[in-house]
Order: C-alpha cells, then structure tokens, then sequence
C-alpha cells in the first residue's frame, strides 16, 4: 500500500503534468464514501474510480449524491482479485458483467472502466451503456482506453502482455539506493 502522501505527491506531479486530461484517483476503498470524500477534497481530481464488487452499489449511489464524480470498474479489479485472469469469457461471467455494467451506470457513474474483459463482452458492454467505456487490456472497441501511470513507469510490479511500460522507475530507484549506500 501507498502512503497517502506519496498518493498526493503522485497526483500533484501528475497535475502539474497535464492540463487537458482528467484525473481519477483509484485508490477508493469501497467501504464508505467518508473515504472518497476526503480524497477528492484534499487532492483536488476531478473523480473517483470505484471497483464493483457486485454489492457495493449503494455506495457508488451516495458518494455521486454527494457530487463526486464516480468512474465505475468491472471485469479484473485488482482491489478484489489478486489471480489476474481474463473475464467474460464464460456465458456466466458474461451476463454477471453486463448485469454489473448496467447497474454501475443506474447508480450514476459517468463512465466504466473494463479491465481484462474478453473482446465480444466488451464489445456487447459498450454497445449496451450510454455512459463511455474506457479498455484496459479490453480491446479497441471500447470507447477509450486508460494507461495506469504506475504499470507505464515501472512502479507496479504488475506487467500483464498488454502494459506497454515506457520506463522502469525500479531499477532506477535501485541504482540510486545503491550508490547511496556506497
């Protein structure tokens, strides 16, 4: 886990970065909206990411009902499963992700994120919402496509095949602690 000050420092850096992209803060916990409150007023993003975790619609509902915006996440969501594996793959798992898009977009989020959902449910996800999709690892056919700042930089440790990693802030890191102690 990330100290919250590492979690601002990363959201300052990254704001004075970009001006023309929207910053959503990932690290929600799902359990109170108490949490997404206090971080969306302290680092200033303009939205909060929620993963679903199939009962945690309420939640989403009460912090949009108290102007947060809220990006909605489905398929692999990291905060809940640790075994990284493709979904919707089976008839199954395909409709309980169509369900948990639908009722993503009822509790108000203004748009969902599918991560490591197989092509033809992201594709029938897409067509389905009103609300933007944005791919992570779930094809071109969603209408967007997110790129996680720590998988691109080499801080996660996590480099599924479908990460392109610009640069790897580890061994750098390493180097320097290294030197330092030199």
């Amino acid at each position: 886990w990330y100290s919250m000050a590492l979690v601002w420092n990363l959201i300052l850096t990254t704001l004075c970065a970009l001006s023309t992209c929207l910053l959503i803060l990932i690290k929600v916990l799902n359990k109170q909206k108490k949490n997404a409150e206090l971080i969306f007023n302290q680092t200033k993003c303009d939205a909060v990411k929620v993963e679903c975790n199939g009962r945690n619609y309420d939640i989403i509902k009460s912090i949009v009902d108290i102007g947060i915006p809220v990006m909605g996440h489905i398929g692999f969501t990291p905060q809940l499963f640790k075994k990284f594996k493709t979904q919707g793959t089976s008839e199954k798992n395909h409709y309980k992700l169509l369900d948990q898009a639908n009722r993503n977009q009822e509790a108000g989020v203004f748009s969902i994120v599918l991560e490591c959902v197989n092509t033809a449910t992201a594709i029938e996800i897409t067509k389905l919402l009103k609300i933007p999709t944005i791919g992570i690892g779930a094809s071109v056919n969603c209408d967007g496509q997110i790129l996680v700042t720590d998988d691109m930089i080499g801080l996660s440790g996590f480099y599924p095949k479908f990460v392109h990693k610009f640069i790897n802030l580890n061994n750098i890191i390493e180097i320097g602690i290294k030197k330092y102690k030199k």
